[in-house]
Parts: structure tokens; C-alpha cells; sequence
């Protein structure tokens, strides 16, 4: 409480005194307070609301609140006979400050979160039991505080029958880390939702960002920064929070992992920015950060960039950004959104993603008029991106052309170098691996399969599960050579048709991507098979 506030409220509680014909003290002035444990038990403190504020021998003042019944007074004279009793009224922030002294706070000791193979039950018992010690800001503070010690890209918090489990995903896998009773949850939901500025109550799936800074009980500042999804389930209120702790220097392309040829075609689209760029996968693969990436490339005092987004996720200098919220009473018309953009003569305009039909065919007029449109879009390849594109856009050349580059990403979680081991694989994963590697296109050096070592993850007390960090394969084709051919010359083009031109033109699939990061040290084939299939 603030000294102002503390002062409102001794200044209310001397007017009473005077209208009730009591003596007032103010409490907020005794710096040394007395406390007899002897002359009432702290349950009756509580109950009665009162409090001893002098005593001795002879005499007990007590402190009354403005709560306190008249039948106390009474019952205390009576309880008392031996003493001369009398009564002052006191603030209840005051009369809350002696019972800290006669019923202090439990300590709550804060432990780090673990991630570990083996004692998974007892750390989310002793989590959980932390977490039931705790209010609710608390709770919301420690999981941030937590995850980003853990480098964990999100936290969920997901109903069950009778109880909530809390989950953090790290390196793309989620862990269990806690069990809350319901109570608990709905504390836990109700401070969430009041930041976040969403309904604990609404029957449709919402969106919201906590952006603040809380002091926990044990003195710490958390500084949370997230965003919400929420959905209503058959047991409560699901909620994912999508921890964000980023800085400019994170988005630059030499921190995205591409490969020469690939930060080739790029360096290329930078240097003359126009056409449709997509960037495609499923959600948590990247899309965005590659995106951020090449528009900060691209920033300069001489270009006017404008992006559309749902919801901002970054601010960068030098950008008009745009967000569009989601409402599920009225539908957020993306396309609406990017033709007043256009009006504002743009250089280059980033769409968040592209959701509709609408929104396809205004991305391409803009990228055909000599903008750079970046967006992305869900598709579970480069080709299943370019199919499904076609479908929107039917048999329009102009169209066709105004594509430029089509990039598909998923994650992968990297080894830890320092845990790593080597090991000859058997016959089985060498005909695998053989068989990838002998579909390489002619444009790509094939490496020796000659006496080769692949490497299964080690595991050590801080990294149980030998991974650190993730990267991206990726595969890409720009609108040119045999699949320009292929569009303009076939009517109707199948996801397969397009990969295959795709690859006679020099493009790496994800799987040709992902083992040449296994033959290379960078991760495993069973991360590869768990990410690509």
C-alpha cells in the first residue's frame, strides 16, 4: 500500500472514532509495536477482530476495526476482569500489520524448475505444491520466470477432470511441470484473464498480450511479457502463453541457418525486393522470426514498409506496423486491411498470414504493381504451399508470375555438442540415409556414406535430454526453370508434379535437409523422422 493510500485511510478512521466517541491511535506511528502471545490465541484475534496494542500489569488497550462487534467489546471486559480494558479504534491496514506480527506470512522458498527423464512425478509434485503456497500474480510470475530460465517457448496451462495440469514446451517438446487443484486454476485463470483482458467466461476462443512487471513475494521483479490464446474446453478454460523476450539483434539472417544457396536466393530478393514472398509450416515453426528477419534486412531510411499482424509480436524502428485483433463477432478482413495499406504507397508490406481467398489475390495484385509482399501461410510443404495457392488464384498467369520465392521450415532440435556421441549406424538407417542421399539433386555435392558416424544425443544432470536450442530445414524453390514451365504448360498440378520439377531444378526436400543436418553432427534421425515423418 502506498503511503498516500495509508494516510487516506487514517485520516477516515479518525473521523469515525470521533463520530462513535472512541479513542483513535494511529498505529502507522508506533515503530516499536508490543505483542503478547499469552493474552488471546491468534485464531481469536482473528475472529474477534481485535488486537493488543498496550498492556501491563494493570492496564490493556486493544485495537477494534470499524468491523468489530459491540458484544466483543463485552465479552473481552468479561474474559478480563483483573485488567482495566480499554478500547481505541485502529485502521484495518493497521490491524493487518499486528497480525503479520502475530501470524507471519508462511516463507515460501521459490525452487528452479528441473526438466529431467527420470523423477518427472516427484518435480511435479514439489512444483505444484510450491504453487498452492502462492497467489495468483505469483504463480503467473514464477512459470515466466521459469520458462525463460528453461529457454521454454510456452507455457500452457490445460484443464483436466478435477484438476489443471501446467506444461512448458522446450526445444519444440512440452514437459510436465506441475498439477493445480481447481481452485488453484481458477485463481490462477482469473489473473491471467484480468491482464490479458479476456473473459473467463466466453464460449469462443480469444486472444490477449500481458505486457507488465510484477514483485513477487520474495522480492523478485518479473518482467511478463506474453501472448494468450485461450479455448474453452469441456473442463475449463485452456490457456497457451507465448513467452516473448526479444531484442532487434535476434532478427538478422545470419542467425537463421540458411545454407549458402539458400541465403543466396535471399541476398538476391533483398537486393531487388518485389514479387510474393511465402514463408510456410505448421505454428511454432519459425515462420515469423524468418520473416522479421528479412525485413529488418531490409529496413532503411529510403524504403516505406508496412506490415499487417495479428498480433504485433515485435516493434522495429523504422516500421509502420499494423495489428489486427481477432474478434469472432465481427471477421477480421485481412484483404480490407492490406488495400488501405496499399493506398499509403508502400516499398514493401509484410501480411501476417494469408487466410482467405480475398486476402491471396490483393498480396498478389500488390506483388504484381512491384511491392515486396511477405507472408505466410499453413501448408505442410513448399508444393502443398504452391497447390493450394493455385486453387485461389485458378489459371492466371499474371499471378503465376508475381510469385517469387516459396519457403517451407519446421524445427529441430539441435545436439549439444559437449553431449553428443558418435556411433556407426546399423544397415537399416544406412539404407535409409543412402537412399536420401542418392536423391539429391545433381546441383548438390553427395557426401562420402564410406565408414560414417551419425550421433544419438548424451545426457548429463543440467541436460538430461542432450539437446540445446533448435534450427530449421528448410526447402525452397523459386518461380522459375521447370516448375514455371510445369504451371504455364499444365492446367491442373498436383502437389507431387510440382515437387518433382521443384527438385529437377535444384531443390533440397525437408527430409534431404534434415539428413545432411544428421550426417553433419547438427541433430538425429529420430528427430528428424519425429519433425519430417
Amino acid at each position: 500500500m502506498t503511503e498516500n493510500l495509508r494516510q487516506d485511510d487514517e485520516a477516515n478512521t479518525l473521523r469515525r472514532a470521533r463520530i462513535l466517541g472512541l479513542q483513535y491511535v494511529d498505529t502507522s506511528k508506533i515503530e516499536n509495536k508490543q505483542i503478547n502471545r499469552d493474552l488471546l490465541s491468534v485464531g481469536d484475534l482473528y475472529q474477534l477482530r481485535v488486537t493488543p496494542i498496550t498492556f501491563d500489569a494493570h492496564n490493556i488497550l486493544f485495537g477494534i476495526t470499524n468491523t468489530t462487534s459491540s458484544n466483543t467489546l463485552s465479552h473481552i471486559k468479561q474474559n478480563f476482569p483483573d485488567y482495566n480494558v480499554t478500547f481505541a479504534l485502529i485502521s484495518d491496514p493497521g490491524y493487518k500489520d499486528y497480525m503479520r506480527l502475530y501470524d507471519p506470512p508462511k516463507e515460501v522458498v521459490y525452487h528452479d524448475i528441473t526438466i529431467n527423464k527420470t523423477n518427472v512425478a516427484e518435480q511435479v509434485s514439489s512444483i505444484s505444491s510450491i504453487l498452492e503456497q502462492v497467489k495468483a500474480d505469483d504463480i503467473l510470475a514464477y512459470l515466466v520466470e521459469q520458462a525463460h530460465k528453461l529457454n521454454a517457448s510456452d507455457i500452457h496451462v490445460e484443464t483436466e477432470q478435477g484438476s489443471a495440469r501446467v506444461r512448458l514446451r522446450i526445444d519444440g517438446v512440452l514437459h510436465p511441470v506441475a498439477q493445480l487443484n481447481m481452485d488453484k486454476y481458477r485463481t490462477l485463470i482469473g489473473a491471467i484473464a484480468n491482464a490479458g483482458n479476456i473473459s473467463t467466461s466466453s464460449d469462443e476462443a480469444q486472444q490477449g498480450h500481458i505486457t507488465q512487471i510484477v514483485k513477487m513475494a520474495n522480492g523478485s521483479e518479473v518482467n511478463i511479457n506474453i501472448r494468450l490464446e485461450s479455448t474453452p474446453t469441456i473442463n475449463g478454460m485452456d490457456v497457451v502463453m507465448r513467452l516473448f523476450n526479444m531484442d532487434a539483434k535476434m532478427f538478422t539472417l545470419d542467425r537463421l541457418g540458411l545454407s549458402a544457396t539458400e541465403r543466396a536466393v535471399v541476398d538476391d530478393i533483398i537486393k531487388k525486393p518485389s514479387g510474393l514472398v511465402l514463408v510456410v509450416g505448421p505454428t511454432g515453426s519459425g515462420k515469423t522470426t524468418t520473416l522479421y528477419s528479412i525485413l529488418n534486412t531490409l529496413s532503411s531510411p529510403e524504403r516505406k514498409i508496412i506490415t499487417i499482424e495479428d498480433p504485433v509480436e515485435f516493434q522495429f524502428p523504422g516500421v509502420t506496423q499494423i495489428s489486427v485483433k481477432s474478434s469472432n463477432s465481427v471477421e477480421t478482413n485481412f484483404a480490407e486491411k492490406l488495400r488501405a495499406v496499399l493506398r499509403l504507397d508502400p516499398d514493401i508490406v509484410m501480411v501476417g498470414e494469408i487466410r482467405d481467398n480475398d486476402t491471396a489475390k490483393t498480396a498478389l495484385q500488390a506483388a504484381l504493381t512491384g511491392h515486396l509482399v511477405l507472408s505466410t501461410f499453413h501448408a505442410s510443404s513448399a508444393s502443398a504451399a504452391l497447390t493450394r495457392l493455385l486453387d485461389i488464384i485458378g489459371e492466371n498467369p499474371l499471378f503465376i508470375s508475381s510469385i517469387r520465392l516459396v519457403m517451407a521450415q519446421r524445427l529441430i532440435r539441435r545436439l549439444d555438442d559437449s553431449l553428443k556421441v558418435a556411433y556407426i549406424p546399423n544397415e537399416k538407417e544406412l539404407s535409409l540415409i543412402r537412399e536420401v542421399v542418392d536423391s539429391l539433386p545433381s546441383t548438390v555435392p553427395k557426401p562420402s556414406l564410406e565408414n560414417i558416424q551419425i550421433y544419438k544425443q548424451g545426457a548429463s544432470t543440467e541436460n538430461p535430454y542432450g539437446f540445446k536450442g533448435q534450427l530449421a530445414i528448410r526447402e525452397q524453390f523459386l518461380m522459375s526453370g521447370e516448375i514455371l514451365k510445369l504451371l504455364q504448360t499444365t492446367k491442373v498440378s498436383t502437389t507431387q508434379q510440382i515437387e518433382q520439377a521443384a527438385v529437377n531444378s535444384g531443390m533440397l526436400t525437408m527430409l534431404q535437409d534434415g539428413i545432411l543436418k544428421v550426417l553433419a553432427g547438427d541433430t538425429t534421425l529420430e528427430e528428424i523422422f519425429r519433425v519430417v515423418g
